[in-house]
């Protein structure tokens, strides 16, 4: 018995020692292949940039790659923009309602059966979600707006922004509820309503959670393909109105990587590459700003 034991001991004692190198290597692999990502969109962004103006790239207000005069991303970062910017507008005030709920309202199994009802919403394909904008929500509105097109910038960021409540409600409920009792309870005891220990107790010093889940989930709307491809269509025009059709930077991307007449090294198929680092450049601030946010405002009880 004592040789199995330990014999068993020493199995258990290398074990322990290998997790620390498999931990390791599972770092190094996320590390490597972020770097690759970034040399890629670098390496074929730079051998675009040598043939196009880095100027009227990005400052250019027509966007036409497939004809001599190749134009500028604008009305592409404009649309990408008009999305987030509806999206937010939608999931901001449901999902933060939704995560007060379930925070200071809701009953434990209240709070069981809701949340995961809620986190489904994730769960759910983005092409079903583009065609749900397709086939319902832009009908819906055209009843509505009689000058709306079929394809449409608001239904698609509509539902972009029904995609990304989940986010938001999850990650904000659970900066709430870290959240000490004992400062609930001090605000009950001065006479405050759970509304206003809500608003004006929970919500501020859960702020920094709160903001970090709002940026987050503007990166997700930012980088979001399949509903603006099938709902938002792809005409890159450079406007505000939502009623009009738009394309976005992965919109693009995917039309010019599904196009069968883009042929390899040009200035299309380098645009690509291009288009896809200044997506790129758009997601890694918003997490810098996400990240710095969580420590600019975080509190510690």
């Amino acid at each position: 018995m004592i040789k199995k034991n330990k014999q068993k001991k020493n199995i258990g004692n290398y074990f322990e020692k290998g997790i620390p190198y498999f931990l390791l290597l599972c770092a190094i692999i996320s590390v490597i292949t972020t770097i690759g990502i970034l040399f890629t969109l670098l390496r074929e962004s730079i051998t675009f940039f040598s043939n196009v103006s880095l100027v009227d790239f990005y400052l250019g207000s027509e966007w036409s790659p497939w004809t001599d005069r190749f134009g500028g991303v604008a009305p592409l970062i404009i649309g990408t923009l008009l999305i987030t910017a509806i999206a937010i507008c939608v999931a901001l005030p449901i999902g933060l309602a939704a995560s007060i709920y379930l925070s200071e309202y809701a009953s434990d199994r209240t709070r069981k059966i809701i949340k995961p009802i809620l986190e489904i919403l994730a769960g759910i394909p983005t092409v079903v979600y583009g065609f749900f904008a397709l086939t319902f929500v832009s009908p819906l509105l055209g009843s509505v707006f009689t000058e709306m097109k079929i394809f449409n910038a608001l239904s698609a960021g509509i539902v972009v922004g029904i995609m990304i409540i989940p986010m938001i409600a999850s990650l904000s409920e659970d900066a709430m509820s870290a959240v000490p009792k004992s400062l609930r309870e001090g605000a009950l005891g001065l006479g405050a309503t759970r509304f206003e220990v809500a608003m004006k107790v929970v919500l501020p010093a859960a702020l920094s959670g709160i903001i970090a889940s709002v940026v987050l989930a503007i990166s997700r709307a930012i980088g979001e393909t399949m509903i603006v491809t099938i709902a938002a269509g792809a005409t890159p025009n450079m406007t505000f109105d939502p009623r009009q059709s738009i394309q976005t930077l992965t919109a693009f991307i995917v039309q010019g990587g599904a196009t069968g007449d883009t042929s390899y090294q040009s200035n299309i198929y380098l645009s690509i590459y291009a288009v896809g680092f200044t997506l790129f450049i758009f997601t890694l601030l918003m997490n810098i700003l996400s990240q710095y946010i969580s420590r600019r405002f975080k509190e510690d009880y």
